[in-house]
């Protein structure tokens, strides 16, 4: 069985530390509401360049140094101030105590061991860093860890960054930003805006939490559980978006692609749920982004987290029975009610009475994380795309889903984390798979 073997793990800093700005960065309740979350984890599966460069980890370090000129927060660490009236605030130190670089291999191992694999193999989760680190632990730990692991013919470039300083938005933009730069560009394409906040008033106010204690961290036991990626093509998507469509009655508007395709994927995880009680609400959670929601929009560089949990809930008869335009337009309506004025209203009653969620996994529940429509395949480091694209362990649970692009321009990878059985009734649902690529 292949095993990863690390080779070595250094510190990468920014080549010219000189921030523009403000060294203590104010988290804002978007940013503060992960505090108790994994890191975000994301990596990309390459197949090893023809002509290898010769001395190709050098130049990845050298490269991610010049880009943390331009994201300073990530070479940074939390900040924490205490009071009197045992509250703590959070904010970002961007001190350039470095990011965390780590070279691996792991031999025996090949790109189609990953990709023609039906489940995901275990040895991909020892691909990522920081590993089991709470988004809070990032005043001691950095803010950002790279992984490079070398396979038998490919690489795994592997990125590890503390939730409280970017959501997916802004991952992605630091990740399309550092292979630019690998590229050969002086400096990103879309810079960072490292102001934080969207009004005047919250820009700089520290936010007061509660102490944290670390007995109430949520370490939470788990069934055995296994995850498996399903292709979508852009074809099948657009069958079951005029599916859906047809069943509410809308022609010319309703309900978008992925809300369609989130629906038919909630319904199947329904039908095929290890509980049986028709009685107890299915919730199915995702994340709403809210850069475009406000006025003005926020910048289009803004880096930090800018997104807001929102759900949609239904008995699991009503879910099954009433078709998936029903489901599809749950979805709909609850992103339709993320309006500016109910966005401006969690942001600032948030501020009033911080609450701190946990993750972990609820009877019925299904949460979705990343997006489809992230710039993930347009990573070229200097020798080529990548050919898969993986989460890492942090933030899974039982109904866990990672929606991603596929490689094949307008389809969908969605990855999904349940017990062995549920998985398995999962892909014995003619219905849902139907839809599936099947290689």
């Amino acid at each position: 069985m292949a095993k990863l073997e690390e080779i070595s793990t250094c510190t990468v800093r920014a080549s010219e530390f000189a921030i523009a700005g403000p060294t203590r960065i104010e988290l804002t309740p978007w940013d503060l509401w992960f505090l108790l979350f994994d890191y975000n984890q994301k990596g990309l599966l390459f197949h090893k360049p023809e002509t290898p460069e010769k001395d190709l980890l050098h130049h990845l370090k050298t490269s991610l140094s010049r880009t943390l000129d331009f994201f300073p927060l990530l070479a940074g660490r939390l900040g924490i101030e205490k009071f009197d009236d045992e509250t703590q605030c959070f904010f970002i130190d961007c001190n350039n105590a470095g990011a965390q670089f780590t070279h691996a291999i792991v031999h025996g191992l090949t790109v189609n061991d990953i990709l023609k694999q039906k489940y995901v193999p275990e040895i991909v989760y020892s691909l990522f860093p920081l590993n089991g680190i709470l988004n809070c632990e990032g005043i001691a730990n950095p803010l950002l860890g790279v992984q490079v692991t070398e396979l038998d013919d490919g690489y795994f470039i592997s990125c590890t960054v503390n939730h409280c300083v970017v959501d997916g938005s802004s991952f992605w933009h630091f990740f399309n930003s550092w292979s630019e730069i690998s590229r050969g560009s002086d400096r990103p394409s879309k810079l960072p805006t490292l102001v934080r906040g969207f009004a005047p008033d919250h820009l700089n106010r520290p936010v007061k939490i509660p102490t944290l204690e670390r007995e109430v961290f949520n370490d939470f036991s788990q069934p055995p559980l296994i995850e498996r990626v399903f292709n979508f093509s852009k074809e099948n998507i657009a069958t079951l978006k005029s599916k859906a469509n047809d069943e509410i009655g809308k022609t010319c508007t309703g309900v978008s692609s992925l809300q369609a395709l989130l629906a038919h994927v909630w319904r199947s995880m329904i039908r095929c749920s290890n509980t049986n009680d028709a009685n107890i609400k299915t919730t199915f959670k995702l994340y709403v982004g809210t850069r475009n929601r406000l006025c003005p929009p926020l910048p289009e560089g803004y880096f930090g987290n800018a997104i807001q949990g929102g759900a949609a809930t239904a008995m699991p008869n009503d879910l099954l029975s009433n078709g998936l335009g029903w489901a599809a337009q749950q979805l709909n309506q609850m992103i339709a009610a993320k309006t500016l004025e109910e966005t401006k209203n969690y942001y600032e009653n948030w501020l009033k009475c911080p609450q701190l969620p946990m993750k972990g996994a609820r009877t019925n529940t299904f949460v979705v994380g990343s997006s489809p429509r992230f710039n993930v395949y347009g990573n070229d480091f200097g020798w080529g795309k990548p050919v898969a694209v993986r989460a890492g362990l942090a933030n899974k649970f039982d109904g866990k889903l990672t929606a991603f692009p596929g490689v094949e321009e307008g389809s969908v990878d969605i990855e999904i984390r349940l017990t062995p059985d549920a998985l398995l009734a999962m892909e014995n649902d003619a219905e849902f798979m139907q839809v599936v690529t099947v290689n």
